[in-house]
């Protein structure tokens, strides 16, 4: 069984034991979360909106956070340099079930 499920106003498509990375979610390595269902897919019998009654739930597996971004400004002429860098926050998450 397929779900795509929306996190944070991205959507992603999961299977069972799929592991992935979402932008942050609120909790603690092990806590177990529902996310919202947009679609199903079991066995070529698809299910959109409404009607889906399915649910995915999901556990926590760790906080991290991805690679460093540079941005860098300029103006010209004016002497104007700045160096700035930050990194995003991600939870990776292990999906337990789809029901």
């Amino acid at each position: 069984m397929i779900a795509v499920i929306k996190i944070a106003g991205q959507q992603y498509k999961v299977e069972k034991d799929q592991t992935l990375y979402v932008p942050h979610v609120e909790g603690k390595a092990g806590d177990k979360v529902d996310l919202e269902v947009l679609l199903t897919d079991a066995d070529g019998k698809v299910t959109i909106g409404d009607d889906v009654k399915a649910k995915v739930k999901a556990e926590i597996v760790d906080h991290v956070k991805g690679d460093k971004i540079i941005a860098y400004k300029q103006k010209r002429r004016k002497g104007f340099r700045k160096k700035l860098g930050h990194r995003t926050h991600y939870t990776q998450i292990l999906i337990k079930d789809i029901k």
